[in-house]
C-alpha cells in the first residue's frame, strides 16, 4: 500500500496543474467563502442557530438532526455540511497549488492559510452553538469569515499576477488613499456586528442575550461611516482620473461606488422598515460584495509582472513612487 508521501509523488509524476487551472480554483474559493457568509446570516436570521443545541455532534445523542426537531435542526445542520463544501473548494486550491508546473510557493502558503482559517472558523462556530450564541461570539464568528475573504481575494489577485518586484501606477499617496479606504471599511464591518449584535435577530428565538449598547447610537455611527466610506471613494476616484491612473483602478473603485449606494440604499430601508429578516439576509450578501470590491482596490493601483521580466530588464523599482522614466542620452556633441 503507497504511503501519503509517495502517493503524492506519485500524483505529482503525472499531473501538473498550469496557471489557468490554480486561478480557477483560487475563484472557487472567494466564491464558497461568500455562500458560507450568507448561509450562516440564513441560519439566525431564520431563528436557526440552535437548531442543533451542541456541537460537534447535533444533540448529545445523534450527530444528525431529529425530526423532533423540526426544520430549525435541518437548516442549522446543513450549514454546518457547506464546510465541507469550502474544505473541497480550498482543498482543490491547495492541490493545483503545489502542482503547479511552475510552482509559486506564495500561493501554496495562501492556500494552507486558508485550511487554516477554515478549521478556526469551524470552530468558532461549534463556540457560538456551546456559548448559546453569545453575541460577542457571533459576531466574532462573522469577523473571522471576513478575515477569510481577504486571504481568499489575495489569492486569486496572486494567482493572476506574476511574481516580480511589485511596480507602482500611481504616486504613492494615492495607493495610500487606497489603504485608508480598506482600513475604513473595514472598521464600518466591524461596527455593523455590534448593530446586528444589538439588533432583534439574535438567532434562537429563546435567546435574550444581546450587546449591551444603545441600537439606535450603534446604528447612526454605523451610517456616518457608511459617509465617510463613500467619501473616501469619490476621493480615490478624482485621485486615480487626475494623475490618469490605471483604468482597472478607475473601474474597480466606480465599482465599489455602485455596490455602496446600493448597499447604503438597503440599510436605511431596513432601518426604516424595523429589520425585516429578508432585507437583513440582503445587506448581509452586501456586504461580502462591498468587501470583496474594497480588497480588489490596491491590487490595481500596481502590478506584478513575471520574475523573468524584472530580471531581463533589470528594474530598479522605486516602492514609493511610480518609477522614473530613462533619460535619453544626450547628443555627443552636447556633452561636455
Amino acid at each position: 500500500m503507497w504511503d501519503v508521501p509517495n502517493l503524492w509523488s506519485l500524483v505529482a509524476s503525472r499531473y501538473q496543474s498550469n496557471g489557468a487551472t490554480v486561478r480557477r480554483a483560487a475563484l472557487a474559493s472567494v466564491v464558497a467563502s461568500v455562500i458560507i457568509v450568507v448561509a450562516g446570516g440564513a441560519v439566525r436570521l431564520t431563528s436557526s442557530g440552535l437548531g442543533c443545541p451542541t456541537w460537534p455532534e447535533c444533540t448529545s445523542t445523534s450527530l444528525t438532526p431529529t425530526p423532533a426537531m423540526g426544520v430549525h435542526g435541518v437548516i442549522e445542520f446543513s450549514n454546518r455540511m457547506l464546510i465541507y463544501v469550502l474544505c473541497a473548494a480550498v482543498g482543490w486550491l491547495i492541490v493545483a497549488a503545489s502542482l503547479q508546473r511552475d510552482r509559486r510557493p506564495e500561493l501554496v502558503r495562501l492556500a494552507w492559510a486558508q485550511f487554516g482559517l477554515v478549521v478556526a472558523e469551524a470552530v468558532m462556530g461549534g463556540l457560538s452553538v456551546l456559548t448559546k450564541l453569545n453575541p460577542f461570539m457571533v459576531a466574532g464568528h462573522f469577523l473571522l469569515a471576513m478575515a477569510f475573504i481577504v486571504v481568499t481575494i489575495r489569492t486569486w489577485e496572486r494567482a493572476r499576477e506574476g511574481d516580480g518586484l511589485p511596480r507602482p501606477l500611481v504616486p504613492g499617496a494615492i495607493r495610500s488613499l487606497g489603504y485608508a479606504l480598506a482600513g475604513a471599511t473595514a472598521l464600518l464591518l466591524v461596527v455593523g456586528t455590534a448593530v446586528t449584535g444589538t439588533g432583534p435577530h439574535s438567532g434562537d428565538t429563546g435567546v435574550a442575550a444581546r450587546m449591551p449598547f444603545d441600537w439606535d447610537r450603534v446604528a447612526q455611527l454605523h451610517g456616518d461611516l457608511v459617509f465617510l466610506v463613500c467619501g473616501l471613494t469619490v476621493a480615490l476616484l478624482f485621485a486615480i482620473k487626475a494623475v490618469n491612473g490605471p483604468q482597472a483602478a478607475f473601474r474597480r473603485t466606480a465599482e465599489l461606488g455602485v455596490l455602496l449606494v446600493l448597499q447604503a440604499a438597503v440599510g436605511y430601508w431596513q432601518y426604516f422598515t424595523g429589520l425585516p429578516a429578508w432585507l437583513v439576509g440582503i445587506h448581509v450578501a452586501g456586504a461580502c460584495l462591498v468587501w470583496i470590491a474594497t480588497l480588489r482596490i490596491p491590487f490595481a493601483l500596481r502590478e506584478r509582472p513575471a520574475a523573468d521580466a524584472d530580471a531581463d530588464t533589470g528594474a530598479d523599482i522605486d516602492r514609493g513612487a511610480a518609477a522614473p522614466a530613462a533619460e535619453e542620452p544626450r547628443p555627443l556633441a552636447a556633452r561636455p
